[in-house]
């Protein structure tokens, strides 16, 4: 049985971490087999979008600590830097947009893996957890470098320091994440926005992932010149073609993603 499902359909690529008897807590060969689906999505030309979901009833309870504290395992330095970053740097660089599903409980690790992809869909009963204190560890994953700019500085100081347990609806009113949907009906409705992404121009929708990437760090001059460049390029490609034309034709564009 693989421990992370992938499957293309119509420009999606559904990645699924399937360890669901663990509540899909990560371990080396979940981690390398996650960065594996990314990086062979990022270079397929049938993959426009990407769906990241769980198996079972949680999205991901984070670090399988059994692996983490056994003397013959990886230890905490190779989790952090071989397994947890790659995959961060590998959901924000590639230039296909990255919805999540979160199914459950995100924990640890799994929140913050769920909180750096482009749009977050969320199940009325699943819920976001920064447990790091509770076993007196440091958000990873991104999280300190995310979680601040979506919910502020206050909010994510308390919810790493205190460890609480947010609800989907809570996450959604502090701006965590994109949209709460029934429990049932999240699967179908995280897949439908990603056969929508797929079909948009998403060439372009990877030049604005880019530069909101850049976004984080750069002045306001810097990203209006990065902007104007950007859109040289935007201009630049079929799809803006096909939109215009299909704009001035008054009929839907086809858009390719090139």
């Amino acid at each position: 049985m693989s421990i992370v499902k992938t499957e293309i359909t119509n420009g999606v690529c559904a990645i699924t971490l399937n360890r669901p008897e663990k509540l899909n807590s990560f371990n080396r060969a979940m981690a390398m087999e996650l960065q594996q689906a990314i990086v062979q999505a990022a270079s397929n030309k049938l993959v426009r979008s990407l769906l990241l979901t769980g198996e079972g009833k949680a999205f991901c309870a984070g670090q399988d600590l059994s692996e983490a504290v056994d003397g013959s395992g990886p230890g905490i330095e190779k989790i952090v830097r071989e397994h947890y970053n790659p995959i961060i740097l590998g959901i924000r660089k590639i230039e296909k947009p990255v919805v999540c599903a979160v199914n459950g409980v995100a924990a640890g690790a799994g929140a913050n893996i769920a909180l750096c992809c482009d749009i977050v869909i969320a199940g009325t009963s699943s819920v976001f957890i920064q447990a790091f204190s509770k076993i007196a560890l440091i958000p990873d994953s991104g999280g300190t470098f995310f979680l601040p700019r979506l919910v502020g500085f206050q909010r994510a100081s308390a919810l790493m320091m205190l460890g609480d347990k947010i609800s989907a609806q809570d996450a959604y009113q502090m701006g965590m994440i994109y949209k709460v949907v029934d429990d049932a009906k999240l699967r179908e409705e995280s897949m439908n926005i990603s056969l929508t992404l797929a079909q948009m121009p998403t060439k372009a929708i990877g030049f604005t992932k880019r530069l909101l990437n850049e976004s984080m760090f750069n002045t306001l001059d810097k990203q209006l010149d990065a902007e104007g460049k950007m859109q040289v390029e935007a201009a630049a490609t079929y799809d803006f073609t096909e939109g215009v034309k299909a704009f001035l034709e008054k009929r839907k564009p086809v858009f390719k993603g090139e």
